[in-house]
């Protein structure tokens, strides 16, 4: 290679080597209206969501005195004030199964919906200063919110294993089929969880909402009584809450004393897919303003 002055020079290899050992530059720019979802690159963020549902998991029990055992307490005493009011003073059916293991295995299912729409709700606020930061797929944030409850979960349902074996229920082969089920419940979370993280960068007050919606959302899901008390024509409609279907397959996947209800989870299925969808296309449309805005 010649310069100006006419001296020649070459490059040589060790030039040559640390021009092809330097870093690719990738620009990163905001994409405008409606974007492809690319779930893919979500993968390449794996070991990103396995740091943060253990971060949830270490923050949510930290500095307390009773630690995981909250996660047995809650569903218990709800089952108890469940039983004591619903079961012997209302005197609610529960379709011949004995109501404390009735009302428990709706309450599984429904502090994992409850936990997980909670922490989705709010996970893009509470991670404001990750994001503004550096970039990463931000549907990684709500997801991790939502799969931190698996822990709670599987504890709690260690103390439903004691409860159906002190009622001498025998599970049948049904319960090959609650891995499903659970996925219902997590997908429904994250349906609506995806909806309100994107709103809530928008308007705080959409945190305190969640509550309120979560209370009045519990009873209208068949958690403290059964959907058979549901006149027939009204059923499919009332599957369109799809906790409805999470919570009657949940029983029939434990129980199985009850005809499954196919066309409740029907509709119930259907609702979240159309939840979910929309959710996910909403809320990768939003989340290009969330480092400006949160």
């Amino acid at each position: 290679m010649a310069t100006s002055s006419g001296e020649a020079w070459s490059v040589g290899p060790q030039a040559t080597l640390a021009v092809s050992l330097a870093p690719p530059r990738v620009a990163i720019r905001p994409a405008r209206g409606w974007t492809a979802l690319d779930l893919g690159e979500l993968w390449q963020y794996h070991e990103l969501l396995f740091f943060l549902i253990w971060r949830d998991i270490k923050v949510r029990y930290k500095q307390t005195a009773l630690g995981a055992s909250w996660a047995v307490l809650q569903p218990v005493f709800s089952m108890v004030v469940f039983s004591l009011f619903f079961g012997r003073l209302a005197k609610v059916p529960s379709d011949g199964i004995p109501y404390p293991v009735f009302s428990y295995c709706a309450l599984l299912p429904w502090q994992l919906f409850a936990y997980a729409l909670a922490e989705s709700s709010n996970s893009v606020v509470a991670n404001e200063r990750l994001i503004s930061k550096i970039y990463f797929p931000r549907l990684v944030i709500p997801i991790a919110g939502v799969l931190a409850g698996l822990v709670d979960f599987a504890i709690a349902f260690v103390v439903l294993i004691f409860l159906m074996l002190y009622y001498g229920i025998i599970p049948t082969w049904t319960i090959a089929t609650l891995p499903l089920f659970v996925l219902l419940a997590i997908l429904t979370a994250l349906a609506a969880g995806l909806w309100l993280a994107a709103l809530n960068v928008q308007y705080r007050d959409v945190r305190y909402t969640v509550g309120f919606l979560t209370q009045i959302w519990l009873f209208l899901s068949p958690v403290a009584y059964p959907s058979s008390l549901v006149p027939a024509r009204y059923r499919l409609i009332y599957g369109l809450n799809p906790m409805a279907g999470v919570v009657e397959g949940f029983r029939w996947a434990l129980i199985g004393k009850t005809p499954a209800p196919s066309a409740l989870l029907a509709v119930s299925v259907g609702v979240v897919l159309l939840l979910l969808v929309g959710g996910l296309f909403y809320f990768r449309r939003m989340e290009n303003s969330f480092a400006d805005v949160i």
